[in-house]
């Protein structure tokens, strides 16, 4: 008999839920073969079985939350058939014979736990900073009790400082806002209103975007960027570079190039804050959201600064790929010093897009609309497009912020200036 155990996810990541099961109760598996698809907090995960034989039991359901290292299923010996359950007829007389010795040989004592040993092991699994786990034990709060910022998990010493700080009553007032949620209305029960529980997935895009909303002095500048030399020089070039590299160009490859250029001249919106530290990268890991059916994703474009433009092309392609067949690992998305998004492809004419995790910079791009446009004494009829930088003002001022988004839109208007920077 085998137990089949929710595996080591990431280093942050200590649950997710039965997304489906993909072997029922009498089914054969083989060793090796996936058995559950479990779904994290980023990336959908598929568990294998380490052994051969009959899937005897499912201990935890599709939808329930399961911790690593839980059981949540038995495999065990025998064909298909061999594995049918027992019926409560069958086990009855056993159990009649000698209750009190049956019951206690087949059921172990359970044993108590010590609340206390489970909190310090609950705080030592949680990933955080030297100085974020010394003010949390100055302030008595459990890091495991903590809701961190960064996508990945890590506890930050602002997030210490902002769970200290919540008022006592926010656990009595949520449970007092349940019932309206909890509760049918009579516009659910006659079909009118349909309920339907949001993802994990969902759930914690929700919960991280509100999360960086308070605890962040978050702004956002704009400015306007004219596409026409870049739209020529890739009409000029997108055959040819098909051939050559077999992968389309698109402006995508231009704007993390521009990216890269402009967080190289302004180091402050490649950083990070950890308490009053702040941590210059000397990397270029540039994010690009995607979005997938479950949610926005953000995988990670590494070394952005030795990748020429078929390389980057390439790269988005393929993560953008992973990203909808669900493929996506932990480690494409960990990290990451910068984001692009673009809402362009959806139509969006301006937004201000919210900052991804721990970094202090996102760049947002919108949809080309043709405008009338001064250039010289005359109008012209010029494709055109917004662009929005939001910041973590806490960290990058606003001349650093304005500056990084005029050299963007610089030399996206002047493309083969992005050469030189290659």
């Amino acid at each position: 008999m085998a137990e089949i155990k929710v595996p080591e996810l990431a280093e942050s990541i200590t649950e997710g839920t039965i997304a489906q099961w993909l072997k029922q109760p009498g089914e054969t598996v083989q060793k090796g073969e996936f058995i559950v698809e479990l779904e994290t907090d980023k990336v959908n995960v598929e568990v294998i079985s380490e052994e051969a034989g009959v899937v005897q039991e499912h201990l935890a359901q599709e939808g329930d939350t399961v911790e690593v290292g839980q059981v949540i299923a038995i495999v065990g010996e025998g064909s298909g058939e061999a594995a049918a359950p027992k019926t409560k007829t069958e086990e009855a007389p056993q159990k009649s014979e000698e209750p009190a010795k049956t019951d206690a040989a087949a059921t172990p004592e359970p044993v108590e736990k010590d609340p206390a040993a489970e909190e310090q092991s609950s705080s030592d699994r949680t990933i955080a900073s030297p100085a974020a786990r010394k003010l949390a034990r100055e302030k008595g709060i459990d890091l495991a009790a903590i809701s961190p910022v960064d996508p990945m998990g890590r506890v930050r010493v602002q997030d210490v400082e902002a769970h200290g700080s919540k008022p006592a009553a926010s656990a009595p007032a949520a449970k007092a806002e349940a019932p309206k949620t909890s509760a049918p209305s009579s516009d659910e029960e006659s079909g009118r209103i349909v309920r339907e529980k949001m993802t994990r997935r969902r759930q914690t895009i929700a919960k991280r975007l509100l999360e960086v909303r308070q605890s962040t002095a978050m702004l956002t500048t704009f400015n306007e960027i004219d596409m026409t030399n870049v739209m020529a020089l890739r009409s000029r070039k997108k055959d040819q570079f098909l051939k050559n590299n077999d992968v389309k160009l698109g402006f995508m490859s231009f704007f993390t190039k521009a990216v890269t250029a402009a967080l190289k001249k302004y180091p402050y919106v490649n950083a990070e804050l950890d308490g009053t530290d702040v941590l210059l990268k000397q990397f270029y890991d540039v994010g690009i959201a995607v979005s997938t059916e479950e949610g926005l994703v953000v995988p990670i474009v590494r070394d952005t600064d030795k990748k020429n433009f078929a390389e980057i092309e390439a790269t988005i392609g393929e993560l953008a790929k992973k990203a909808r067949d669900k493929k996506l690992s932990i480690a494409d998305m960990s990290g990451g010093s910068f984001t692009i998004t673009n809402g362009g492809v959806f139509g969006s004419l301006m937004s201000t897009p919210i900052l991804n995790g721990t970094q202090v910079g996102i760049l947002g791009m919108h949809t080309i609309q043709k405008r009338p446009v001064a250039i010289g004494d005359e109008v012209q009829i010029r494709p055109m497009m917004y662009v929005a930088l939001s910041y973590d003002h806490r960290v990058i001022d606003g001349s650093d912020s304005v500056g990084f988004l005029k050299m963007v839109k610089d030399m996206i208007e002047n493309p083969e200036d992005l050469l030189l920077e290659s």
